[in-house]
């Protein structure tokens, strides 16, 4: 498994000495479940990397390397159920503990997921037990408040805490900024804002005071936002090669796999790639939560299958008409609302004819054996 990139830190490398899971986030809920998934013989280590079907772990003592045990990955049904990174995974070591199986997941206190790219209905894993989720957009172009919707949806959905992280504050002046931060209050979205610029350096102690030791962190966003950057700056040196674009200033890096890296103050930070496409599956309680103000609104419409759309006595229209609720965050409350509700239908309808065509295999074997 040559291929996994080495994980980064700033300082002495305690990441290869001895550390205690509680260190790495094993916390007294996981605790509590691990009972439940464990078997005698049986250890947890957390997943830091996934490759195309390969793992590495951590355990107290160091990283390994890591495979799925054979009735794991056959009694498996959705690439959903697969280990992702930040799963704690109940594993048996062999090689002199160099390299370990892994039989199954303890339960994810919290997610992250998507609908997988293109006409496949199906969960995309991008993260598990995470604490917090900085979404990263560029104040410069990404900016785009109907695709931090989208996430913070996906945070929302996966009871994870979103804070939105705007960078590049260089490029743009600082009314330019006010402007942006101004956009994100009047669109009615509560999530915590940081701004800084990685080149500068300005608010990046801000954010690295949020970074608290044993406790998990995502980012999330399109590429060239600045994420690898960041981590390059949290880590000391550049671990991670980009480029930048001079006619934007946009970096061009993609990251090529999701992984988690210790820092050196005992924080835990998982780098994704960028997202070009970021689709919505059984997310509708997510939606709902994410837009509460509507959601609050909608026991005072006359109907209760109200769909906020055209419907007379609509409390949310009416809040729209008299300036209480703006407009585009309507639109694209109603937009994830439907497209979360098609894709569930296509979803739950594949998983359907997936039990069908089982139980047709389990009754064409049985009658075979019974011909024998």
């Amino acid at each position: 498994m040559h291929f996994f990139i080495h994980l980064f830190f700033q300082g002495k490398p305690n990441w290869q000495g001895n550390m205690k899971l509680i260190d790495l986030g094993f916390d007294h809920w996981f605790e509590a479940h691990a009972a439940e998934s464990r078997k005698s013989g049986q250890d947890i280590a957390r997943v830091t990397a996934v490759d195309r079907g390969a793992y590495l772990v951590r355990n107290e003592c160091r990283e390994i390397t890591a495979e799925l045990a054979g009735k794991f990955r056959f009694r498996t049904e959705s690439s959903a159920d697969l280990p992702c990174v930040g799963d704690w995974v109940t594993v048996q070591y062999h090689n002199s503990g160099t390299s370990a199986i892994i039989h199954g997941i303890l339960p994810r206190k919290t997610f992250l997921r998507r609908k997988c790219a293109g006409e496949d209905v199906d969960f995309q894993m991008i993260a598990a037990n995470i604490d917090t989720a900085f979404i990263v957009l560029s104040c410069h172009f990404d900016f785009n408040l109907r695709r931090l919707d989208r996430y913070l949806v996906m945070a929302t959905e996966g009871r994870v805490e979103p804070m939105v992280l705007l960078t590049k504050t260089d490029l743009i002046s600082p009314d330019e900024l006010e402007l942006v931060l101004e956009a994100i209050r009047r669109s009615g979205i509560a999530a915590r804002v940081l701004s800084l610029s990685n080149m500068t350096g300005v608010g990046f102690d801000e954010f690295r005071r949020e970074l608290a030791p044993g406790r998990t962190y995502c980012l999330l966003g399109s590429s060239g936002v600045g994420k690898t950057t960041l981590v390059n700056r949290l880590i000391g040196h550049d671990a991670f090669d980009t480029k930048a674009v001079s006619e934007t200033g946009e970096g061009t890096h993609t990251t090529a796999r999701r992984q988690l890296i210790v820092l050196e103050q005992g924080a835990m930070l998982i780098d994704t790639p960028g997202m070009r496409e970021l689709s919505l599956l059984d997310a509708s309680d997510g939606v709902d939560q994410t837009f509460e103000d509507i959601s609050d609104l909608s026991p005072n419409c006359r109907y209760t299958d109200c769909s906020h759309t055209q419907e007379p006595g609509c409390a949310v229209l009416a809040a729209i008409a008299n300036g209480e609720l703006n407009e585009e965050r309507h639109r694209s409350y109603v937009k994830l609302k439907k497209e979360t509700e098609y894709h569930d239908l296509s979803y739950f309808e594949k998983r359907r004819k997936d039990k069908a065509f089982g139980r047709f295999v389990k009754s064409a074997k049985k009658q075979m054996d019974q011909k024998r």
